[in-house]
């Protein structure tokens, strides 16, 4: 027995010296170093370092330095940061070597930019199977971009059309059909969205922020794998990611003054809080500005922003808390009627062009109502004021699994102020007064018409206008929060790494809608008319007041609730030459729609005066309450190859879905909604091949998209309110090819663009009268509304030796105004030129560039859209549109210390 003991004891010595002792006997390879920018050395914080064809890697610190433990072998090193070429490294490490290898990192051509959006890993958007796009802010802050037209409409794939200002931009993706603003695509910050749910009102996500100089860039990833990662999205994800401090303290001012009455400062500063071995960063930036363009409309556009953050790093991850508050007024810019056929500008009666038609004359409107006195806030336009606090963890449990977690909470007032003008229940369009009165009251024995305010008659050859005004109040509550869980799993060609998450959101939002209508003259910045008539019956009419000829009063008082709760499963996979990206995503939402009553009744004792100014509106206290829930299921799959260094095969193909704008479910009884809430289905495909050398990068693909029971709501003109005439089901389908490229013509030259053919149609179209209750099928075989076949970009860049330059174009092709296709806006081209010099100051770590750029040098007189409230459209003497922001000049001062 002692025999057999020793015997085991040997064979467990034996085991331990051939099998477990190399293991610690191995050489552990040490290879350290610091990430740095080529242009100004600063240190590139989170720049990713990974070991080619494997899942291993790290990030750099916030000093810019990573570290990896290695065993022996020869293994290739890929640093790699958004916005920056990747360098490659090949090392062969031996025998427990310590070995320092820094990488120096040059501004990105294209394809070679990191993305970080809709992915569990970083990657280049040439190893990533989907369709990406990115911009730097250091090249928005070029363009003195005011909107996120400005900023997206260069993307492929895109129309953006600004024609209303800084706010509110529609915002169409290529294949799919929508009323605009972000109805498929999520806005985001820092990975979570701006609103959990859109729909529960019409506001656009980007009323509630802006962009400033405080972020990093931002990335827009659309198709495969976007429908998955947090809040989902079928259409793709805009998101922006900020800045955030670290050891290297920088500060940057950026003045910008333009035409019109523009003034606008920028700030950001960034650093280190506490002594130099402390690790926790800030990061605080935000804008304030003022502007009397780009027309004269009597109200500016005045306010600011201030977000910050504040990063504390420790040995396995680290916590950032962002901050948002803003309190902002901007100017909405509405459709307005101009010359039929030629669709330019009118002449008002001084003879001037009229571009549009709000007047300062109507701030601080007010009338009684019976719950108190309205005060209408028409000269905030678009109001918001509020914030968010966002809180984002991240930590490595082991070298194999990290967990991320964000949660957010905002909540906002917000109103929004639309001046719908020339939209007259009494003839609409600029008439002379005589006619107007004719057509309002036709029986008069006499009228006198008087500029309001002021010692003037107005004559009966002047041209009025009746306008609609609605005051839209929209204060909202958002919840929002991801969770996720990766394991990396190393395989003998590649790895695996399998991301568990999960998302919650909660939106809650008012929609409260007050109108009343308006008497102008035909003019910019009209004065307001004040009218008088005689009856058949000698008594003397008040018809206009104040200008208001109509005080509608309250028309909405809604209150909307939704929670969205999703799951998703996912694996990036890395064999070889080939990523693989596959997952999952189930979801369901439910919601509470509470829709007020809304009653008329005299509150106006004057017996001189119309019924419409007398009699007023106001919700009466009743509600009639209702509940939906529904769940969506989506899959994602996509592959790409890398048949060589520069060339990179892929294709994506998704099942996702979309949930329908609650606000067009309205209970029509207690518990009931009228019809039932289901998820619309969008199913999309693409393939195609990226390439990016030294010299050249891009991309060429084939994609196809259709959408499955897509509501639209349109709301039109009943009685002289706003409100929803029509309910579509619709399904549709596109197929189109998309190509972009960025070729270095010499050392500081560059010739970037992009181009998009989508040939779209409406495959079926079952129309719901609200008004008269009857339906009918229309428009099938017709092509989208508002989107373009063709869309292209195309810019020329220069940036060497301190002086900057570029000259783009954005051409949208052209497009129906409606679904019905009768009218069709002639394609147009947005022309931009900028150029700047940047000086050395002091020890010249300090820089000041000087510049200016012009927006829309040459097509001031495009046409974005026309009237989206028209149930029909008809050209004839007069066409209603939105023209293209005019052209203007800006100049800028962008300071560095």
């Amino acid at each position: 027995m002692k025999q057999n003991i020793l015997r085991h004891f040997r064979h467990i010595i034996l085991l331990f010296c051939s099998v477990i002792l190399p293991i610690f006997l191995t050489a552990q390879n040490t290879v350290s170093g610091i990430v740095t920018d080529a242009q100004d050395g600063t240190t590139l914080i989170g720049a990713s370092v990974a070991i080619q064809g494997t899942g291993r890697g790290t990030v750099t610190d916030f000093n810019g330095a990573y570290s990896l433990t290695l065993e022996d072998g020869t293994y290739t090193l890929v640093a790699s940061y958004t916005g920056y070429i990747t360098q490659v490294m090949e090392l062969t490490l031996s025998g427990g070597q310590s070995i320092s290898q820094d990488f120096v990192l040059n501004a990105g051509v294209g394809l070679d930019e990191v993305v970080v959006t809709a992915s569990s890993t970083f990657r280049s958007q040439k190893q990533a199977p989907l369709s990406i796009s990115s911009l730097r802010m250091k090249e928005i802050t070029k363009l003195s971009a005011n909107s996120q037209a400005d900023i997206l409409r260069s993307i492929p794939g895109i129309t953006a059309e600004g024609g209303g200002g800084e706010t509110a931009t529609n915002l169409f993706v290529r294949g799919l059909p929508s009323g605009g603003q972000y109805t498929f695509n999520p806005l985001q910050y820092d990975g979570l969205p701006l609103m959990t749910t859109f729909g529960l009102n019409s506001s656009a996500h980007d009323v509630y922020a802006r962009p400033d100089i405080g972020f990093k860039g931002v990335e827009f990833v659309r198709g495969g794998a976007a429908i998955l990662y947090g809040a989902g999205s079928a259409a793709g994800i805009i998101n922006y990611t900020s800045k955030t401090g670290d050891t290297n303290p920088g500060n940057i001012v950026n003045l910008e003054v333009a035409d019109q009455g523009r003034l606008k400062t920028d700030f950001y500063s960034g650093g280190q809080l506490g002594g130099k071995d402390s690790d926790t960063y800030y990061a605080i930036t935000g804008f304030m500005r003022y502007d009397e363009g780009p027309y004269d409309t009597g109200v500016p556009t005045r306010g600011g922003q201030l977000r910050a953050n504040i990063k504390k790093v420790f040995d396995k991850g680290s916590f950032t808390v962002h901050t948002q508050f803003i309190n902002d007024r901007a100017q909405f810019l509405m459709p307005l009627p101009l010359e039929g056929g030629s669709r330019e500008r009118l002449d008002g009666n001084d003879g001037e062009p009229v571009s549009q038609l709000m007047t300062g004359e109507l701030s601080n409107t007010s009338f009684l109502t019976a719950g108190g006195v309205y005060n209408s806030p028409y000269e905030d336009g678009v109001y918001t004021k509020g914030g968010y606090a966002l809180g984002e963890f991240e930590y490595k449990l082991a070298n194999d699994l990290k967990f991320k977690s964000k949660a957010r909470l905002a909540n906002y007032k917000h109103s929004f102020a639309l001046y719908v003008g020339g939209n007259g229940a009494n003839g609409g369009n600029p008439i002379t007064l005589d006619r107007f009165m004719d057509v309002v009251a036709p029986d008069n024995t006499g009228f006198t018409a008087n500029y309001h305010g002021v010692n003037g008659e107005m004559r009966g050859s002047d041209l009025v206008v009746e306008n609609l005004h609605v005051d839209r109040i929209r204060p909202m509550t958002d919840y929002s929060g991801e969770a996720s869980l990766t394991k990396r799993i190393e395989t003998t060609d590649g790895s695996h790494n399998i991301t568990l998450g999960t998302f919650i959101g909660r939106s809650e939002a008012d929609d409260i809608n007050f109108q009343y209508r308006v008497i102008s003259e035909f003019n910019n910045n009209p004065r307001l008319v004040d009218i008088s008539y005689m009856d058949t019956t000698g008594q003397s009419v008040v018809f206009s007041q104040g200008g208001i000829n109509n005080r509608i009063g309250q028309t909405s008082n809604n209150y909307l609730r939704q929670n969205r709760t999703a799951f998703y499963l996912t694996d990036e996979v890395i064999a070889d030459k080939w990523r693989i990206d596959i997952g999952a995503r189930y979801e369901f939402t439910t919601g509470d729609f509470s829709r007020g009553n809304i009653v008329s009744s005299q509150v106006y004792d004057d017996p001189a005066l119309s019924p419409e100014l007398a009699n007023v509106q106001f919700a009466d206290g009743s509600f009639t309450r209702a509940s939906i829930d529904a769940s969506g299921l989506a899959v994602s799959l996509a592959a790409l190859y890398e048949m060589s260094t520069s060339t990179n095969l892929y294709a994506n193909f998704s099942r996702g879905y979309f949930f329908p704008q609650f606000r067009g479910f309205a209970p029509i009884a207690t518990g009931v909604t009228g019809r039932d809430y289901a998820p619309e289905v969008i199913i999309q495909g693409e393939a195609g091949v990226k390439f990016g050398n030294e010299k050249l990068s891009g991309s060429l693909a084939a994609y196809f998209v259709t959408l499955q029971d897509r509501i639209s709501i349109t709301n039109s003109f009943v009685n002289g309110q706003l409100e929803q005439v029509r309910r579509d089901e619709q399904n549709t389908a596109t197929i189109g090819i998309e190509a972009t490229w960025d070729y270095k013509l010499v050392d500081g030259l560059s010739l970037r663009g992009s181009f998009t053919f989508q040939d779209h149609e409406i495959t079926k179209n079952e129309r719901e009268d609200l008004i008269n209750g009857t339906t009918e099928s229309t428009n099938e075989g017709n092509e989208l509304a508002r989107q373009p076949n063709v869309l292209a970009f195309l810019g020329l860049y220069y940036d060497k030796s301190g002086f900057d330059a570029f000259v783009t174009t954005n051409y949208t092709g052209a497009k129906f105004t409606s679904d019905d296709n009768t009218i069709e806006l002639d394609p147009i081209n947005i022309m931009r030129l900028g150029a700047g010099y940047t000086f050395g100051i002091g020890d010249n770590e300090e820089t000041l560039r000087l510049g200016f750029n012009v927006f829309n040098l040459t097509d001031s007189q495009g046409i974005t859209e026309g009237n989206p409230r028209a149930l029909v459209e008809g050209e004839g003497a007069f066409f209603f549109g939105r023209p293209i922001l005019p052209r203007r000049l800006f100049f800028t001062a962008t300071m560095n210390f």
